[in-house]
């Protein structure tokens, strides 16, 4: 066999491109960067852990808030005696429910509203303003790490563009450097600035739908607890009307 059927056998055994990779590699798209888009994809990369930590751990606690609320709500209208039921939950995970603080707030105000000469409606009006500080306190702390989902969804785009802009412009310089205006010198350079660009809508897109879904939530628990308060503030003034 010639030289030359050799040399035609092994080039046939080559994958197709001489040995070129068939797909995308991000890790070493990440490591042939220049040092500014490195730091752009951490810390988008960082951004994108952060944000998903923040909403598995907000669907753990809202699942948790809701089981424990229904079951606390259920029990609470069919009680006799609300101080002993509250007493008697006083401790562990139910005394930190929202709506089992709104309760020990509107209990504590009636305390010292019906202690000694009972003004009906100053009192009526003080335990609806502590029943709506406790809700909106609640909502408040429910909803506060949700700040960095909406963070995260309006600025990770611009920064991954940054990092794409600042990859365009080195591989403009390589052009530059090399005298040389082929493909194959600015096509590395791009591919690593748009993978910038595609890390920041990865770190976007899901921390935007789950500021809005979450959102929606926070704002549907709060109007939760406004019902309960307004129900409690209806039984406590009947209450304050047989006095």
């Amino acid at each position: 066999m010639t030289d030359l059927s050799l040399l035609s056998l092994a080039a046939a055994s080559l994958p197709a491109g001489g040995g070129a990779p068939s797909h995308l590699d991000p890790l070493a798209l990440f490591m042939n960067a220049d040092i500014v888009v490195k730091c752009v994809l951490a810390a988008l990369a960082a951004a994108s852990v952060w944000g998903w930590m923040i909403i598995l751990s907000f669907g753990i606690r809202v699942s948790v808030l809701r089981r424990g609320s229904d079951e606390y709500e259920a029990e609470f209208w069919k009680a006799r005696d609300i101080d002993a039921f509250q007493n008697a939950r006083s401790g562990g995970k139910t005394a930190d429910l929202p709506v089992a603080k709104v309760v020990s707030a509107a209990l504590s105000e009636w305390r010292r509203s019906v202690g000694g000469k009972v003004d009906r409606e100053g009192a009526r009006a003080r335990l609806a303003a502590v029943m709506d500080s406790v809700v909106a306190q609640e909502s408040e702390r429910l909803g506060d790490r949700l700040n960095f989902l909406a963070t995260v969804g309006s600025v990770a785009p611009f920064v991954g563009l940054f990092g794409t802009v600042w990859g365009i412009m080195n591989s403009f310089f390589q052009i530059g450097q090399q005298q040389n205006s082929s493909l194959a010198v600015v096509a590395p350079g791009i591919s690593e600035a748009l993978f910038a660009t595609a890390i920041g809508l990865f770190a976007a897109i899901p921390a935007v739908i789950a500021y809005n879904r979450f959102s929606h939530v926070v704002n549907g628990f709060e109007a939760r607890l406004q019902r309960f308060a307004d129900r409690f503030h209806a039984t406590l003034s009947r209450e304050l009307d047989g006095m």
